[in-house]
């Protein structure tokens, strides 16, 4: 999908950070909505239905975060990008925005040159794996082929080594929690142990050479070049 096509909607409680926003991601061609607040914010994504979302964390009314909340529960927001923007820079704040459903994460003062960075990265992500091939730095991962790719050599990962390198690469800087992992990749029918999981992932690591999967102690594992 080509960068003008794409819609984005801001939501800040902030008037100077929405207006520099708005400004260079339209520079770039986007097609770009505000909102004040929560509320504000959810009723605009419903009547614009952007294809991605910059919600602030702490806003009146309903926070970005529970505006996530609310979104993810609707399936057109199902593949819709969000990006959290906050003040708050401490871990437990980071995964809990992470955890609710968030793509990407930036803490207040913003470079606008680092949101339109992140921006248009997410948008090539998405294009690529809507081709049938995810690329992850000199990775490609062709999942139709079930071939990884590095630096021009074909990989051989099994299946199930495969499918958890694609999920995690699917969204780099993303912390997948372990039962997140073990539904998507094993699915709830399947009744498997976390040291699964820890094993696929010393095997992924051993056969590609690098350590591209970072583990977050305690909570899952990400997806790091």
């Amino acid at each position: 999908m080509e960068l003008k096509n794409n819609k984005i909607l801001i939501a800040d409680d902030e008037p100077d950070i929405l207006e520099i926003i708005q400004f260079n991601l339209a520079a770039e061609g986007y097609t770009v909505y505000t909102a004040k607040n929560g509320d504000e914010a959810i009723e605009s994504a419903k009547r614009y239905q952007p294809n991605l979302i910059i919600l602030d964390v702490m806003m009146p009314g309903k926070t970005g975060i529970e505006v996530c909340n609310i979104l993810r529960l609707q399936p057109v927001f199902d593949q819709t990008l969000i990006i959290f923007l906050t003040a708050m820079s401490d871990e437990k704040t980071e995964i809990e925005g992470l955890e609710t459903g968030a793509d990407d994460y930036l803490t207040k003062p913003i470079s606008p040159r680092v949101l339109v960075t992140k921006v248009n990265a997410l948008f090539r992500r998405i294009n690529k794996e809507d081709n049938g091939v995810l690329q992850a730095g000199d990775i490609q991962i062709d999942r139709e082929r079930y071939l990884i790719i590095h630096k021009g050599e074909e990989l051989l990962l099994a299946r199930k080594e495969f499918e958890l390198l694609a999920l995690l690469a699917s969204k780099p800087g993303k912390v997948f929690l372990r039962n997140e992992i073990l539904n998507q990749v094993w699915g709830t029918e399947v009744i498997v142990g976390d040291r699964t999981i820890d094993v696929h992932i010393r095997k992924i690591r051993q056969k590609l050479g690098l350590d591209c999967i970072k583990t977050v102690k305690g909570v899952g594992y990400k997806f790091e070049l």
